[in-house]
């Protein structure tokens, strides 16, 4: 079984591009064994500062950043296979 993968994604409540990306890894989170935490960056002052232009911002681990404003299946592929090299 393969082990899931713990994602967070950065973003605003009123924001429609951040629901948009919520929406598509919801439907893709059961094929890619993905479980994703949303964060509203209203919630706390020193990650708004940090990301309040990118929204939708999508990280793994240590943060790093896969995508912002639009779900890149690619770079989500791509974050996805190094993280099974590990």
């Amino acid at each position: 079984m393969t082990e899931r993968v713990l994602l967070t994604l950065f973003g605003r409540e009123y924001c429609g591009l951040c629901q948009q990306m919520r929406e598509e890894l919801h439907l893709l989170a059961p094929d890619l064994n993905l479980d994703v935490i949303w964060f509203d960056i209203d919630d706390d002052d020193a990650v708004e500062a940090r990301y309040t232009e990118m929204v939708p911002v999508l990280t793994g681990l240590g943060d790093e950043v896969i995508c912002f404003y639009h779900l890149d299946r690619y770079k989500l592929e791509a974050y996805l296979a190094r993280q099974s090299l590990g």
